[in-house]
């Protein structure tokens, strides 16, 4: 494998975090301040090639660590036109958890508001139709923290620094729940949407130009949004469709699902049903991944 160092690549130092900037203790493990990992840069140092990054939002219960854990472990297997390398044992783990889990019939457990306790993943991509690799840093980031954080920015400095530096993004929003009438779906996402065009800050009459695939999850729920994303999005998320409309000038509509059926098991003593996955039935997932890689 022939990677060609980056001729644009600013110089990155072992101790100085890749997300925020912070000079941490030689040989430390996270960064002090936003908890990224230090593994990241020093990967990168040894690349040769500073990496892109690729952030994927939404609110909790979407669907984050499902679809980001499903899309690196179709990477990793040579899915469509892609072929993929993590760098790094840490970044397996989401994967392994992801599939792991699924194969059990459960979903993976949420991810913890602590950034110290995220996952991160950083893969050398190669998109083999356009014959180009990109490195790609892609955390799994919870959806409390991001929900708090638009609320109070800086209330979680590594999400503000992530987006700042996000070479691209994706915008996951429950279709499903869209379907059904229910607003808060398209209010989140037009909160992080507007956190978005704050963090990167272009004028009134600019558009942002850093590519955001909006992803309709659970869309097995409401098999139409495969037919139009867009028209979908227009006729149930609205706000979102606006805002995307008005400020942002490189947007493109999914609709992805990664569980065939459900099941729910009922607990007697806390009185509590559980979704159970019965069946992966992968649909959509690499195609928003796809659309990023090919605009940066």
């Amino acid at each position: 494998m022939n990677v060609e160092p980056s001729a644009t690549m600013r110089k990155l130092e072992p101790d100085v975090c890749l997300i925020c900037g912070t000079r941490n203790p030689d040989l430390a493990i996270q960064c002090g301040v936003c908890f990224a990992p230090m593994a990241v840069v020093r990967d990168a140092i040894a690349q040769e090639r500073e990496p892109e990054i690729v952030s994927v939002v939404g609110e909790s219960n979407v669907g984050k660590t499902v679809y980001l854990g499903v899309l690196l472990d179709m990477l990793a297997q040579r899915a469509g036109d892609f072929k993929a390398i993590p760098k790094g044992a840490y970044s397996v783990d989401l994967q392994q958890t992801v599939i792991s889990h699924l194969a059990h019939r459960m979903f993976p457990p949420k991810t913890p508001m602590e950034a110290n306790s995220w996952y991160w993943a950083y893969y050398q991509v190669l998109h083999r139709a356009l014959n180009r690799w990109v490195d790609l840093v892609m955390p799994d980031m919870a959806g409390e923290s991001l929900a708090a954080e638009v609320q109070s920015p800086q209330t979680f400095r590594v999400v503000h620094s992530l987006l700042n530096k996000s070479s691209g993004m994706l915008l996951l929003c429950d279709a499903a729940q869209a379907a059904n009438g229910a607003t808060q779906p398209d209010f989140f996402g037009m909160k992080m949407l507007s956190y978005i065009d704050s963090v990167l800050g272009v004028g009134r009459d600019q558009r942002i130009n850093t590519p955001i695939a909006v992803v309709l999850c659970k869309a097995d729920h409401c098999p139409e949004c495969f037919d139009d994303p867009e028209a979908f999005v227009e006729a149930n998320l609205n706000r979102v469709w606006n805002l995307c409309e008005n400020r942002f000038a490189n947007v493109a509509f999914f609709a992805a699902s990664v569980v065939g059926s459900l099941g729910y098991a009922y607990d007697e003593k806390n009185e509590e049903a559980t979704a159970v996955p019965l069946h992966t039935a992968l649909c959509g997932i690499l195609e928003p991944f796809e659309w990023i890689v090919q605009q940066l």
